[in-house]
């Protein structure tokens, strides 16, 4: 009579999922019932306005075929005047004090040689210039 009664119980290896399916079902029925009654995180974003300072327009360093220095200010009227070395160091110092980061542009004749481009460069470093760039012409 034990034999028989050590034969029917065998171990279970087997884990019952229907319970957890019933709960993952529930669950699912309340997270759509209530996700279309919750509001949407809103964000005030800070509204910009106009900016206070206006963005500076660029000294243009004109370096002519005769290796001629001439300045134009786009912020006075773009008028052009010719200067030396020694001029265009006083304006550009004179400009220093006004605005802190003026942009500097070299636009140089396509036959002067590049040594004296970065003559000008060099000047414009010496004074602390921080943006320089060189004016161009696109291709036709």
């Amino acid at each position: 009579m034990n034999s028989n009664r050590r034969t029917s119980r065998r171990l279970m290896n087997e884990i019952n999922v229907v319970p957890y399916i019933d709960v993952m079902l529930v669950l699912l029925v309340i997270f759509m019932v209530t996700a279309p009654m919750m509001n949407p995180g809103q964000i005030d974003l800070p509204q910009v306005g106009e900016s206070l300072a206006p963005p500076v327009s660029p000294l243009e360093v004109v370096i002519k075929k005769d290796n001629t220095l001439a300045l134009r200010d786009h912020a006075r009227g773009g008028k052009e005047s010719r200067v030396t070395r020694d001029e265009l160091v006083a304006i550009l110092k004179g400009r220093e004090g006004e605005f802190a980061d003026q942009p500097v542009v070299i636009s140089a004749d396509k036959s002067v040689r590049y040594e004296e481009v970065i003559d000008v460069m060099d000047v414009l470093r010496q004074q602390q210039i921080k943006k320089v760039g060189l004016l161009t012409q696109a291709r036709k």
